[in-house]
Order: structure tokens, then sequence, then C-alpha cells
């Protein structure tokens, strides 16, 4: 399966995160966009977009990151595009955190109720979200999961 790689890219950690979580889902058997890999410093802001949605449409579907007390925004776009499109979303979160005591979804409801699928990996490390991951990828070519269409 072709998967753009949403989630925070602003520190090293994160940045190594994804890096290390691509490298093991490519290893896995699928072609993975990062968006970090795309977005030089000496490019506008106009041109990383461009190159971000470009890599939205190559995409079969979308695996994002929710860890945080908010998660990115950015990364809450792309998951919005790729459902408008009718694309298959995978959230993960390894934030052991709660964001609320009485709270209805683990984290934004808009973005788990538009979800195809959310794993809650409370201190998972790469290993295991790859793993959880590419679990939830391969049913979902096995089952031909056109996506999530937004109500008509």
């Amino acid at each position: 399966m072709k998967v753009y790689l949403a989630g925070p890219l602003f520190t090293t950690a994160e940045r190594d995160f994804n890096r290390r979580l691509a490298e093991a889902l490519r290893h896995a058997g699928h072609a993975v966009w990062l968006p970090q890999d795309h977005e030089q410093r000496s490019r506008t802001p106009a041109e990383i977009f461009a190159d971000d949605v470009e890599g939205l449409h190559w995409a079969d579907g979308v695996v994002a990151c929710m860890d945080g007390p908010d998660p990115d925004s950015g990364t809450c776009w792309e998951c919005g595009y790729a459902y408008a499109r009718g694309m298959p979303v995978v959230l993960f979160r390894t934030d052991f955190r709660a964001v609320g005591e009485h709270a209805l979804a683990p984290y934004n409801l808009m973005m788990t109720e538009s979800a195809t699928a959310h794993l809650s990996l409370p201190l998972a490390g790469v290993e295991e979200v790859a793993r959880a991951v590419a679990g939830v990828l391969v049913g979902l070519e096995t089952a031909g999961e056109p996506g999530s269409a937004p109500p008509a």
C-alpha cells in the first residue's frame, strides 16, 4: 500500500521517530511518502504545501500520529483532506496522557470519528507501532477498503 505518513516534524525526536517508522513500514512492504523528506528549508511555504498535496494524491491512504495534548494541526488537515477524498485514515497514539477525564474520544472526536482505524499504543516504540499499523494496512488491502467517504 502507498502510505502518506503524517505527523509533527518540528523536533529532532519527532523527525527521528517519523524516519524510523517510515523505514519499518517500508520494510513491511509499503511505499511511504514522508513529508519531512520533501521539506527543504530553502523552499517556500507554497512549494512545501504543493508537494505535500502531491504526496496525498500519490498515496492510497494516510497513517497519522495523534500524539500530544492536541494533535498537530497540519496532520489533522492532511487527515481531513484524505477523508474528503475517500481515502482510509489510520491514526495512532503513543502518548499515555488522557485528553480529558470525561472525554468522548481519546483526542478530537472529529479525528477519531473520521478515521478508518485508530490505535491506542501508550508508550509504544517504533517497532511496535510499525507492527500494529502494518497489520491494519494489510487488513485494508485484503478487504479492498476504499476509505471513509464523507456523508452525502
